[in-house]
């Protein structure tokens, strides 16, 4: 089945182009950008990472290798299109508009970092796949009330073990929900290779069985990425119905920063692994783009950005500690009641 679903890509790993049809679409402008956004969400994610391991943010998933899957998509969407995602989506969030001091207060496990934006952005979803269904469903509200918004939902391989994916998929299909249903399939869920997960040979051809068009492309091409996603939410919004992107990737670090990826990945496969970054930046150089003054200015730039984050996330209050217990019931049960009154008393309050 994999020769069905040949992996596509527009340039090679050494940032060349190969798709010559595709040859005058990659202008300057597009290219800067993709580039600009990649190098902003890749700045963020070593800081935060740095940030975990001084003890100044809590748990984090980090997603360096990803960066062309997630800014390449979320760059083909509109304003009003919706965004779910998954813990490891905050690339793709930041790049659609989510504010950047919120996403921190969100992994320093602040109730600030869960508070709906502007933005139409579903909080992160941890249990996996349950926000593909939520996807599918704002969706179809959204052509229920004839607009032309379309929905994303973003996962990851693991998802497609679980039921909320063919469910999700199901629902897409029969009431043909403007949604695109956005694999990165980074070849491991958690600890296990995808090989150990599932016995078909790709996840695009899971979309066969639900008569809905997909396909395969490489995670890593960013160009690749936008342009197909832009052909799925054009398709999506002159109500074509939904399509699954299977983009092929590859996370470099570990799963979250709660583990180690040598215990159960060879890491040497890493090494061997194309930098997303560094294949655009070879097609800028290739196309004459580059431009050492403009990649100083970005550097700084992001940089500046992401420490004035940081600076106004830690420059807010101790948490309430009644955020723990009293965003969940309208009524605390008693044991939970117990326990609050417990916990405060021990604190002295």
């Amino acid at each position: 089945m994999e020769q069905h679903f040949p992996i596509q890509r527009i340039i090679d790993e050494e940032g060349r182009i190969i798709d010559a049809s595709k040859e005058h679409d990659l202008t300057k402008e597009l290219a800067l950008t993709l580039y600009e956004q990649m190098h902003r969400i890749r700045t963020f994610d070593r800081k935060a990472i740095n940030l975990q391991r001084q003890g100044r943010l809590g748990t984090y998933a980090p997603f360096e290798g990803q960066e062309a899957a997630q800014v390449g998509s979320a760059l083909a969407l509109s304003d009003q299109d919706w965004l779910f995602p998954t813990y490891r989506d905050h690339g793709a969030t930041l790049t659609f508009g989510a504010d950047m001091v919120r996403t921190l207060l969100y992994w320093n496990g602040r109730v600030e970092g869960c508070v709906p934006s502007e933005k139409h952005i579903f909080p992160p979803a941890v249990p996996i796949a349950t926000q593909i269904p939520h996807a599918v469903g704002a969706a179809w509200a959204e052509k229920r009330k004839g607009t032309t918004n379309v929905a994303v939902a973003y996962f990851g391989d693991g998802a497609t073990s679980e039921g909320d994916f063919h469910e999700g998929m199901n629902f897409a299909s029969v009431f043909q929900a403007p949604v695109i249903l956005f694999n990165q399939n980074n070849q491991f869920a958690i600890s296990v290779p995808i090989e150990k997960q599932m016995h078909s040979e790709t996840i695009a051809q899971k979309a066969i069985a639900y008569g809905m068009p997909s396909v395969r492309i490489d995670g890593n091409d960013a160009f690749a990425v936008y342009f197909t996603m832009q052909a799925a939410v054009a398709r999506a919004r002159s109500g074509g119905g939904p399509t699954l992107i299977e983009a092929v990737t590859w996370r470099f670090g570990a799963h979250t920063t709660a583990d180690d990826p040598t215990k159960y990945r060879d890491q040497a496969r890493s090494r061997d692994r194309v930098d997303p970054l560094d294949r655009l930046e070879q097609f800028l150089k290739h196309q004459g783009y580059f431009d050492e003054t403009w990649m100083q200015q970005l550097q700084e730039r992001h940089q500046a950005e992401v420490e004035a984050a940081v600076t106004a996330m830690e420059q807010f209050k101790a948490p309430d500690v009644n955020d723990l217990f009293d965003h969940t019931y309208a009524t605390l049960p008693v044991d939970v009641q117990q326990q609050k009154e417990a916990y405060l008393l021990a604190r002295g309050k």
